[in-house]
């Protein structure tokens, strides 16, 4: 089993939402966070004054899959999250160990 972290950009959430539901990709975890890559953040305009803008609105994706699954979930991802300007995030894939349901005891892939 695996574990994907994607950090999109927030107007990306909605087609990279709606094209996991579309491949299979029932359970889905939403948080929107604040931080910064490699640009360290960006400069803005406003009124004719510049100001720096360190940490950037993102939000983070948390999907639970089955290891057959990684290539579509991860090839979905990065096509709907994709606008080719720095900025567009990261996703992060780590092994599951075990996952546990815990209503009924499942144990293993049943319980994703």
């Amino acid at each position: 089993m695996k574990h994907i972290i994607a950090i999109v950009r927030p107007e990306k959430l909605d087609d990279v939402r709606h094209a996991l539901e579309k491949v299979g990709c029932s359970g889905l975890m939403i948080s929107e966070i604040s931080g910064h890559g490699k640009q360290k953040g960006v400069v803005q305009q406003w009124r004719g004054e510049k100001y720096k803008v360190d940490l950037i609105p993102k939000i983070k994706l948390e999907v639970m899959i089955k290891d057959s699954e990684l290539d579509i979930i991860k090839k979905t991802i990065m096509e709907n999250a994709r606008t080719g300007e720095i900025g567009d995030g990261k996703m992060f894939i780590s092994t599951v160990d075990e996952v546990v349901r815990i209503r009924t005891g499942e144990e293993g892939e049943i319980a994703l």
